[in-house]
């Protein structure tokens, strides 16, 4: 087993816990080494209490490896137990620690928690985030995944409709394109599964648009069908498949709605929502940024909240040697995607930053490239108006920078 470093041992009481799945591993220390032997506690309430008693009613700061959500459970009891003696470490910091210890290829629960107490030694790790982000941050990763099991299904949905109708749903850029959460998306797949690919009539392509379907729209799509080539022989099955698909993708849109309803009031309840004062930037996009961003205490500069998110470029020096690299992609992929979309909306409807997007592509920056570009300017405003609450205003913004030179 690993022991503990000799700088490690001049604070109080560390409680150094490795969750699992079915029980955790937990240390507890004091100045002088190990209070008692290593335990694996149960993940329930029961391992909670044994923890209770092996602390006892001394002082303890906790420090916990925030991987996945296998450590969520304990940490909202800890801290409502103990209010403020909870730390939190990325797996990347208890991985960076085990080196500085000696043992980064030796990996075990054991060698886990001396990693994360020698860390909190150390004066490292951060306080549990606030019920209110962590909500926030639970409800932006459920629509992420929501969306992630749409994108595919509507893909399917064309195909499944291609075959029945070769010809019908043509792709962007090769006609009219047929937009699934239309009213005249719904009504064509219905069609197809209720006719089984055979073209309907314009009263019943209109009877189940599910919306307004006008008069020549629905004459489009009648006389678009006419010329396909015959369904397959096993259309019938086919069709059935897709009704039962096309009844999957609606309430993934709807679940999709209802997270949506959900993120508008936890956005509005937190400091996040000052964001959506951005141009092109509404409820999803400034919560989702907000939920992996928040508490902006954290930052203390708006170069580490983008250094954070990835998006800053790697660099290599060494004596007279000097690069810069593509993007460092550090940090979670959500955060980065989240500043990615606020670049955007914001180079498509805000006077400032669509000069901005000009400069870039007159300077040859264009496509991802420039966007990144924005994603700078995007985070360095999105750390101001966190820190100081004050609504997005497009010429104070512009004043600011130009007097800056940027």
């Amino acid at each position: 087993m690993a022991g503990l470093p000799r700088e490690c041992l001049d604070v109080g009481v560390i409680v150094a816990i490795d969750p699992g799945k079915a029980s955790h591993r937990v240390w507890v220390t004091d100045r002088d080494g190990l209070v008692s032997d290593p335990v694996s506690l149960p993940s329930s309430r029961v391992g909670i209490d044994g923890l209770e008693r092996l602390v006892g009613g001394r002082e303890a700061v906790f420090a916990i490896e925030a991987t996945g959500a296998l450590h969520r459970a304990w940490m909202a009891e800890l801290e409502r137990r103990r209010p403020g003696a909870l730390r939190l470490f990325a797996p990347s910091e208890t991985v960076a620690a085990r080196a500085q210890l000696g043992t980064r290829r030796f990996k075990t629960d054991d060698r886990d928690c001396a990693a994360l107490v020698w860390l909190t030694r150390q004066g490292a790790g951060r306080p549990a985030p606030d019920s209110g982000v962590d909500a926030m941050r639970a409800a932006v990763a459920h629509r992420r995944q929501l969306v992630l099991a749409l994108t595919p299904l509507r893909q399917r949905l064309h195909d499944q409709l291609n075959a029945l109708a070769p010809g019908l749903s043509a792709p962007p850029g090769h006609g009219r394109a047929l937009g699934l959460e239309t009213p005249t998306g719904r009504a064509v797949l219905a069609c197809a599964a209720a006719f089984a690919g055979r073209p309907p009539s314009l009263r019943s392509l209109q009877a189940r648009a599910g919306g307004r379907l006008t008069t020549a729209t629905a004459t489009f799509w009648v006389e678009r069908w006419k010329p396909c080539l015959a369904p397959p022989p096993d259309a019938e099955l086919r069709a059935a498949r897709l009704a039962r698909d096309v009844e999957r993708f609606h309430a993934l849109r709807h679940d999709i709605a209802f997270v949506d309803g959900q993120l508008e009031l936890l956005l509005a309840d937190s400091s996040g929502h000052v964001l959506a004062s951005l141009p092109g930037v509404a409820t999803v996009r400034a919560a989702a940024f907000a939920a992996h961003t928040l508490p902006i205490e954290r930052w203390p500069t708006p170069a580490q909240l983008y250094s954070a998110t990835g998006l800053a470029p790697a660099s290599y020096e060494s004596a007279s040697v000097r690069r810069r690299g593509a993007i460092a992609r550090t940090g979670l992929p959500e955060h980065r995607d989240a500043l990615m979309g606020i670049a955007w909306g914001l180079g498509q409807h805000a006077a400032a930053f669509q000069r901005r997007r000009a400069e870039l592509n007159a300077r040859g920056k264009t496509g991802i490239a420039a966007r990144v570009a924005l994603a700078r300017h995007a985070c360095r405003l999105c750390w101001r108006l966190l820190d100081t609450q004050q609504p997005y205003d497009d010429r104070r913004y512009d004043r600011a920078r130009r007097d800056r030179g940027r």
